[in-house]
């Protein structure tokens, strides 16, 4: 999706009364006027009114360190920092030689003082912009040599900010450098209207920090469903045979390949890949078995299905197997028609649209960065492994008439634990993606959470849970405040994975186990409704808390949820 800025300041005009509001906050040393115009019309594009607080020029500093600023009023979700790279070329060529050498790394002390500055004074979120190359002309290229010229500082600022980015919670980096395929600078717009970038260069800036905020919101792709005949490979499977599809590093192979190589880097982060195809299965399936050039195995698709009913029906049952929302998929299939009845029957899939030319396929998708993240752990490598199991799961239900008999066969057991440093970063990323099972949908990164498990007034458990078709890691979450002789329900969240499974029933009897225990009289809960977690709005009533607003249940008269997991 591109869009230039007179479209996305037209998007200003639309009526955002029932969008979700995210509080921003930009601080720049340059006029951020036209950044934020467009900012806004990407939150609008995307369903989301971005309520921003533009300090006045060259008040980082001011805003930043004074705790009474109106910036701390404002209490901002996320802190856009926008230094200009104008000024920080000035700021360079004023100092004496000795100060250009180590210029990259004063401002990276200055960078830290800001962002611990900010996170001890709010809870907000830091965006922090590397720089995009500004060329003074001095050296040329043997600047690349010369730590005292600007070309090799400001890429040292862009390796300072990429390393102290991997340590700093709740720090992102706004990759401007990475978008340079269009012209970043006008002098014109400097020196005319004091804005430091280009009106082309503006959108995919804005784009680029919409995509962060709204991945730290749990707004994310978590799946690419792809077709095979002229997207996986060249030609037609079940009329070419295996041996003349086009694949590999021969002509158009090539572009093939690479689109296979991308998507298996995808799958090793974490992003489930299935396949739907109008094909018979076991012809579908032979080159990922048999070519000899295949990137992608019978083992990286998560959902295979290739047979002769429609992709729409195809899908669905894929996100049935899935149990994820369809706005977190995206489809790829090379046939225009396809993808305009996907398209028009599944509301909320992204459908890209692909080039003809199947060598553009690659930079393309890069291009549309589909695929932000605010986290990643360990667990996202083994996920494809995570849903092959649950496809088994899915079909052997079919063999049983009643869900119990079913959930009796799975033979179900579940760890429960305090957080511990080996469960904290799953649950961080439990934290930021879980939209849907989230009671009050509150975010917490992997410092919060270990703050809380240090902490003697929360109470904390992670859930594991696995079964005879396979573990299925770490499901789920809860966080408990003590609150005098009461326990509060602050976090729970559990991966959509185990819904159904009675795992809902299995925490509840922890909690009041914990609770007695410790000697509490009851557990506190509240509902805090969003958009996407209506499947929990129930969920206390259900298992029996009374009262309106926080409802309550009693440890004492609490009997046990019946259920088929077993504790180990």
């Amino acid at each position: 999706m591109s869009l230039d800025f007179t479209s996305l300041k037209k998007n200003l005009k639309k009526d955002t009364a029932a969008f979700p509001k995210v509080r921003v906050a930009v601080l720049g040393d340059f006029s951020t006027q036209l950044f934020v115009q467009a900012l806004r019309g990407w939150g609008i594009e995307r369903g989301f009114d971005f309520q921003v607080y533009e300090a006045d020029i060259g008040q980082i500093d001011m805003q930043v360190m004074d705790g009474g600023s109106e910036l701390y009023e404002f209490d901002p979700e996320y802190v856009l920092l926008l230094p200009s790279p104008y000024n920080l070329n000035k700021r360079f060529v004023a100092g004496s030689l000795p100060e250009r050498a180590r210029f990259a790394t004063d401002h990276l002390l200055w960078i830290e003082e800001v962002y611990r500055t900010l996170i001890s004074s709010c809870k907000a979120k830091v965006i922090f912009p590397n720089l995009p190359l500004l060329d003074d002309g001095v050296f040329g290229s043997y600047g690349n040599k010369v730590t005292q010229s600007w070309i090799h500082q400001s890429r040292l600022i862009n390796t300072h900010i990429m390393r102290f980015a991997a340590e700093a919670e709740g720090f992102f980096v706004a990759d401007f450098d990475l978008l340079r395929a269009v012209n970043v600078f006008d002098i014109r717009m400097k020196v005319n209207a004091d804005m430091d970038y280009s009106l082309d260069f503006i959108p995919l800036a804005a784009r680029c920090v919409s995509d962060i905020i709204l991945a730290a919101k749990g707004i994310v792709k978590k799946c690419v469903i792809v077709d095979l005949d002229n997207t996986m490979w060249g030609g037609v499977i079940g009329d070419d045979g295996i041996e003349r599809i086009q694949i590999g590093e021969l002509g158009i192979g090539k572009a093939f390949s690479n689109l296979q190589r991308w998507l298996k880097q995808l799958k090793e982060r974490g992003i489930i890949l299935c396949v739907c195809s109008k094909n018979t299965e076991e012809i579908a399936l032979e080159p990922f078995v048999k070519h000899p050039d295949m990137i992608l195995r019978r083992e990286d698709i998560a959902v295979f299905v290739a047979n002769w009913e429609s992709k729409v029906n195809n899908i669905r049952h894929i996100q049935k197997v899935l149990n994820i929302g369809f706005d977190s998929m995206v489809f790829l299939d090379d046939n225009p028609a396809e993808r305009a009845v996907v398209r028009e029957n599944i509301d909320g899939i992204t459908v890209p649209e692909l080039p003809e030319d199947p060598a553009a396929y690659w930079p393309y998708l890069c291009a549309l960065n589909l695929f932000e993240t605010a986290s990643y752990s360990e667990e996202d490598a083994v996920r494809t492994k995570h849903y092959q199991e649950e496809a088994g799961r899915t079909e052997f239900q079919k063999s049983f008439q009643n869900e119990e008999g079913f959930l009796a066969s799975l033979q179900m057991k579940c760890v429960a634990k305090p957080f511990d440093a080996f469960s904290i970063p799953r649950i961080a990323q439990l934290s930021q993606r879980s939209n849907q099972f989230n009671l009050r949908t509150v975010r917490y990164t992997e410092s919060d959470l270990t703050k809380m498990a240090n902490d003697p007034k929360y109470f904390t458990c992670s859930f594991s849970m696995g079964d005879k078709f396979g573990d299925y890691g770490l499901i789920a979450a809860v966080i408990l405040e003590a609150r005098g002789k009461e326990l509060f329900i602050d976090t729970w969240i559990m991966s959509c994975r185990v819904l159904k499974r009675g795992m809902e029933n299995f925490t509840m009897n922890k909690l009041m186990s914990v609770a007695r225990e410790q000697e509490f009289e009851k557990i506190l809960g509240e509902y805090l409704p969003t958009p996407k977690n209506g499947i929990v709005a129930n969920l206390l009533s259900d298992l029996g808390f009374s009262g309106n607003g926080i409802v309550s249940c009693d440890v004492a008269s609490f009997k046990a949820r019946p259920t088929l997991i077993a504790a180990e």
